[in-house]
C-alpha cells in the first residue's frame, strides 16, 4: 500500500537527514535499470517514493502503474532496485522457471526481528543451510502426521467446539472474526506445541493478542525496512511490535523448555506435536550447531504467522462473499445435504464429493488473495525476466492480485463465480494461473494445512448453519483492508441452525 511506503511527514524528515548526508558522501539510487525495462521516475535517496504517494492499496497500485509501464516494470524504493511482475508468465518463470535464482530474501529491520535475523523458513535467505532446515521442516510435519488422521482429528475436534460456540448465539447479530480466530489459533496451537485452550483461557489471549499485533504493525514498517537508520527515531509501531514478539518468544521459550524436559518421560516413538518432531530432527539432524533453539523458536513461530492470520481471513472472505452471493450457499447446502447427508458429519475423504465447495474456496483465494503481493523476492544472480537483464540483488515484487484478476487469463474476474474452477463434467479443476500459495521453491510450507483447515471449517459450518444478514445490517465491504494479508473489514452475519443437533449421528 502507498501509505506503507511514504508517510509525508517522516518522509521529510528522512529527507532532510539524507540530504545532509550528502554533504559528506554521494548517495545516488536513481542507477540506471537494465536496457529496456520501463522504470518509475526516481530520485537520489528517495528513489521512485514519490511516484507512489496515490492513495492506493500496494496491490492496486502495483497493478495501476503496470497500466501505465507495462506488466514487467521496475522502480526504486530508496536505493533498492525492484521488479514488479504483473502477469502470470513472467511470474511463472521467477517462482518456477528459474525459481532458484530468485529465491533470495531481502534483509528487512522487521523481517530480522521477527525471524532473529532469519533463523526461519519465511524470511530466511536461500542458502545450502535454509534448504536443509526446509528439508527437516518436511520431514517434520511428515513425521507429526501431515495428510494422516492425527490433523484431521486436531481440526474436527476444534470445528465441533466452533459449531457449538456458534449454536449459543444463534439468532444474534455476531461479528464472526473473534469466534472463528479462536478456533483457527486453537487448531496452530495444537500443532506447534500440544496445548488446546477454553475460550476465556488467559494464554490463549496472549497468543492472539500478540499474533495480531506482529500482523498489524508490521504492515505499518514499510519506510523503516526501506531506510533501515530510521530506526533510531521514536516509532511506536517498531516499539509495540518488538513488545509482541517479546510476548511470543516467552511463550515460545517456555514450551520449548516444557518439551525438553517432557522428552524423558514419554516414548521415543511417540511425536506430540510439531516441538517434538523439530527436536527429534535436530537431534538427528547430524548438524546440531547448526539447527539451534533458536532456528527451531523461529520456524514454530512461522506456524503461529502464517496459520492464524491466513486462514482466519480466507474463512471471513468465505462468509462475506456468501452473504453478498446467497445463491451460492444455498448450492453448497444442496451439495452437502445430497453427498454427506445429516447422518455423519464431512472428512478430508469427502473432498471429491463436494466439488462446488472446493470450488467455492478456490474462487474466494482467487478474488481476495490473502497475499496480493508476495513477500519480495531478490535475484541470487545476474539473471533475466522476460529477456530483460535483472542484476544480482535486485528485489521481485510478484502482484498476485493482477494475476488472479487478469482479464487475459480470467473470464469477468470482478464477478464472483465458482464456477470457474468446475470442468465440464462438475469436477474441481486448478488453471496453472492460480497461485494463492505462490510456487516453486518458495512455495508456502502450510498450503496442505490451509486447505485441509478451509475444507473441514467450512464444510461443518454449512453442513449445519445458514449465514445470513441481521435486519438493517449493511452487506460487509468487499475492498478489504491491506496490511500483511488482505483482510476484509468487520461486519456482523446472523447464524442459524439448519437442522436439530439431534439429527446428526456425531
Amino acid at each position: 500500500m502507498a501509505g506503507r511506503w511514504m508517510s509525508e511527514e517522516v518522509l521529510l524528515t528522512a529527507l532532510a537527514v539524507l540530504l545532509a548526508l550528502l554533504v559528506v558522501r554521494r548517495v545516488v539510487a536513481g542507477r540506471p535499470s537494465p536496457a529496456s525495462l520501463p522504470c518509475l521516475p526516481s530520485l537520489p535517496i528517495l528513489g521512485s517514493l514519490l511516484s507512489l504517494r496515490e492513495d492506493l492499496p500496494q496491490h492496486l497500485l502495483l497493478t495501476s502503474l503496470g497500466e501505465r509501464y507495462g506488466e514487467l516494470y521496475a522502480l526504486y524504493l530508496g536505493p533498492h532496485y525492484t521488479v514488479v511482475v504483473n502477469n502470470f508468465k513472467h511470474a511463472r518463470e521467477v517462482l518456477l522457471q528459474k525459481g532458484k535464482e530468485f529465491a533470495g530474501r531481502p534483509k528487512m529491520v522487521t523481517t530480522e526481528l521477527l525471524s532473529r535475523e532469519g533463523k526461519d523458513i519465511a524470511f530466511a535467505d536461500y542458502s545450502p543451510l535454509w534448504k536443509c532446515h526446509r528439508r527437516l521442516v518436511q520431514s517434520s510435519f511428515s513425521m507429526f502426521g501431515e495428510g494422516t488422521s492425527k490433523l484431521q482429528t486436531i481440526v474436527c475436534e476444534e470445528a465441533t467446539s466452533l459449531c457449538s460456540e456458534l449454536l449459543r448465539v444463534a439468532g444474534q447479530p455476531l461479528d464472526p472474526a473473534t469466534v472463528l480466530m479462536r478456533a483457527v489459533t486453537n487448531v496452530v496451537c495444537a500443532l506447534v506445541f500440544g496445548s488446546t485452550y477454553q475460550p476465556h483461557d488467559p494464554e490463549l489471549k496472549v497468543v492472539m493478542d500478540y499474533n495480531t499485533g506482529i500482523v498489524q504493525t508490521v504492515a505499518k514498517g514499510g519506510l523503516v525496512d526501506i531506510f533501515p537508520w530510521l530506526r533510531i527515531f521514536p516509532n511506536k509501531d517498531l516499539t509495540r511490535l518488538k513488545e509482541c514478539i517479546k510476548l511470543r518468544d516467552q511463550l515460545l521459550n517456555r514450551k520449548l523448555e516444557e518439551h525438553k524436559a517432557a522428552q524423558a518421560s514419554y516414548s521415543s516413538e511417540e511425536t506430540r506435536d510439531l516441538l517434538d518432531a523439530l527436536l527429534k530432527g535436530q537431534q538427528s539432524s547430524g548438524e546440531e550447531s547448526s539447527f539451534t533453539d533458536d532456528h527451531v523458536l523461529m520456524i514454530a513461530a512461522d506456524a503461529f504467522g502464517a496459520g492464524v492470520e491466513t486462514t482466519t481471513t480466507t474463512l471471513l472472505w468465505v462468509l462475506a462473499f456468501l452473504l453478498h452471493n446467497p445463491e451460492v450457499q444455498d448450492k453448497i447446502h444442496q451439495e452437502l445435504d445430497e453427498q454427506i447427508g445429516r447422518d455423519r458429519t464431512p472428512s478430508l475423504a469427502d473432498r471429491g464429493r463436494l466439488p462446488y465447495l472446493e470450488s467455492t474456496l478456490s474462487e474466494v483465494l482467487r478474488i481476495r488473495p490473502v497475499s496480493p503481493v508476495f513477500i519480495p523476492h531478490v535475484a541470487l544472480q545476474d539473471t533475466s525476466i522476460g529477456g530483460h537483464r535483472i542484476h544480482k540483488g535486485t528485489r521481485v515484487l510478484v502482484n498476485m492480485w493482477h494475476i488472479h484478476h487478469d482479464p487475459q487469463q480470467w473470464e469477468q474476474p470482478e464477478k464472483f463465480m465458482p464456477e470457474r474452477f468446475l470442468d465440464s463434467e462438475g469436477q474441481r479443476f486448478s488453471p496453472p494461473y492460480f497461485l494463492p500459495f505462490g510456487a516453486g521453491p518458495r512455495v508456502c510450507m502450510g498450503e496442505a494445512l490451509a486447505k485441509l483447515e478451509l475444507f473441514l471449517f467450512s464444510s461443518w459450518l454449512l453442513q449445519r448453519f445458514t449465514f445470513s444478514l441481521p435486519p438493517g445490517v449493511p452487506l460487509p465491504d468487499l475492498q478489504g483492508r491491506f496490511g500483511v494479508v488482505l483482510q476484509p473489514l468487520s461486519y456482523t452475519l446472523a447464524v442459524r441452525p439448519r437442522f436439530s443437533w439431534a439429527d446428526l449421528g456425531v
